[in-house]
């Protein structure tokens, strides 16, 4: 490539953008502009905004909340002879909390208690943030 066929940048302004270079050509090429690159402005937390909107979405997810009294294995046979008045004997003390559990994972811990007829669970313990997070991966 010959020297005549480089470009070369002038300090010129364009009638578009006063601030901007003009690319001149040399030895009879048509000119190009080039423009400088336009950003906003940058914020001191970018994706504040965008976390909050999309956390915004979840808070209408409906989740399914279990309570955990206990467990226990049983053979068939012993499950077909349950009837009404059988008792079933769990793992758990009677007052050992209960486990409560978020779409399958344990989220707290709590008692249970009778509110006018009602039963309903009093949390008492929630599951650390960090055990949490490792059971989601189960």
């Amino acid at each position: 490539m010959s020297d005549e066929m480089t470009n070369s940048v002038s300090a010129g302004s364009t009638a578009e953008d006063p601030s901007a270079p003009a690319v001149q050509a040399v030895g009879g090429e048509t000119s190009q502009e080039v423009r400088t690159a336009q950003f906003p402005p940058l914020d001191a937390n970018p994706a504040g905004g965008e976390r909050e909107k999309k956390l915004d979405l979840l808070l209408d997810l409906s989740l399914p909340l279990s309570i955990e009294l206990g467990r226990t294995q049983m053979q068939i046979r012993d499950i077909l002879d349950l009837q009404r008045g059988s008792v079933v004997e769990f793992e758990k003390l009677a007052s050992e909390p209960v486990d409560i559990l978020i779409n399958g994972k344990k989220m707290a811990e709590g008692e249970v208690v009778v509110i006018e007829k009602h039963f309903g669970i009093r949390i008492t313990n929630l599951v650390e943030a960090s055990e949490r997070v490792k059971s989601l991966g189960k």
